[in-house]
């Protein structure tokens, strides 16, 4: 078994789930008292949130890069980003250290292209949904069509994600807004949704929606757990 690279604290509450499915995931396979090998770097989102916010993004690169190599030396075999908005600079980061990085977007595209998907939507924060690094990588390395909500919606579900997910509030008029806006993707054509936010598992399951959601953080999570066991 590798040991698993944890870049977390974006935020703490979807990395615990990260450990929490990894860990499971593991003593499945193996029984017994198995847990994973793990190497986790917790960020403070605070300082995270407040570069995004002020588009201090080389700031906020050097800060994942630091990360990642403090993962790297502490022995981990690959590394994994526990957050979505962050792969924003995956490339950077990946170009800093000698072991793998595992890309959120691609395990994500991996899962959506075996149900024979096209065309999705994206949900997450304003970053994700707006700039191309996420969907971008979805349409010209797995073919995948991307729908994002109107300039209000993203908006809308942006604050969710902040203001309520990030600090543990999770409430049905939000959950009820972020369905409307689902359907609105839904009836642009999307056959599955992207929850493109760590966070958002919280809020939204999948009785909440007539298509498949791709949940990020499981679908990372356990992706994480198949390399740990690839030769």
């Amino acid at each position: 078994m590798k040991t698993i690279g944890l870049i977390g604290g974006m935020s703490w509450e979807s990395t615990a789930e990260y450990y929490r499915i990894i860990n499971e995931a593991v003593k499945e396979r193996l029984g017994g008292l198995h847990s994973a090998k793990i190497v986790m770097y917790s960020l403070d989102f605070q300082e995270i949130e407040q570069l995004q916010r002020h588009g201090k993004w080389d700031e906020a690169t050097d800060s994942m890069v630091d990360a990642a190599k403090r993962v790297e030396k502490a022995g981990a075999d690959f590394v994994l980003i526990c957050t979505n908005t962050m792969h924003k600079m995956a490339e950077e980061v990946e170009a800093s250290i000698n072991i793998p990085l595992l890309h959120i977007a691609d395990v994500t595209a991996e899962t959506i292209v075996s149900l024979g998907f096209k065309k999705v939507g994206l949900l997450g924060s304003t970053y994700t949904m707006e700039e191309d690094f996420y969907k971008g990588r979805l349409k010209d390395k797995h073919g995948i069509n991307v729908v994002i909500p109107s300039e209000a919606d993203r908006k809308t579900v942006h604050n969710i994600i902040f203001e309520e997910l990030c600090v543990g509030k999770i409430t049905s008029s939000s959950r009820e807004q972020v369905k409307t806006i689902i359907q609105k993707l839904i009836d642009q054509g999307a056959q599955g949704i992207i929850l493109g936010c760590t966070e958002l598992p919280f809020l939204l399951k999948q009785e909440d929606c007539s298509v498949p959601l791709f949940d990020t953080t499981m679908i990372h999570a356990k992706a994480a757990v198949d390399y740990a066991f690839r030769d």
